[in-house]
């Protein structure tokens, strides 16, 4: 019989049941709860950056005609992040955003659309 397959009536034993006491106590759950606590704040910030650009971008256009470039890029990059943020949130990923496991998003050409 070959040594790495198991004899046909082998049984594999059954893997431990996991408690809710060891939910609670498992230091990544509570490690998460850090970083999202961290995220939500800075989730706020963003949206208050969000607006603030939203206005100068739009002042910018009425008095210029035009829009601002790297205020638009700006724009695109701090929605990428906002994005990022949100799904890590909700559990959607496990890859925590900037300042953290990930770089500034870079804008994207082919998310970015123009007027």
């Amino acid at each position: 019989m070959n040594e790495s397959s198991p004899p046909p009536d082998h049984v594999a034993p059954e893997p431990e049941e996991i408690g809710l006491e060891d939910h609670i106590k498992s230091g990544e759950t509570w490690l998460r709860l850090f970083f999202m606590l961290v995220m939500v704040f800075i989730y706020g910030v963003s949206r208050a950056v969000v607006g603030a650009v939203v206005l100068i971008q739009f002042f910018w256009v009425l008095f210029t005609g035009q829009t601002n470039e790297p205020l638009r890029d700006f724009g695109q990059s701090l929605a990428i992040y906002t994005y990022q943020i949100v799904r890590y949130l909700t559990f959607n990923t496990n890859e925590r955003p900037f300042p953290f496991d990930q770089d500034w998003p870079t804008e994207s050409p082919d998310l970015r659309s123009t007027p």
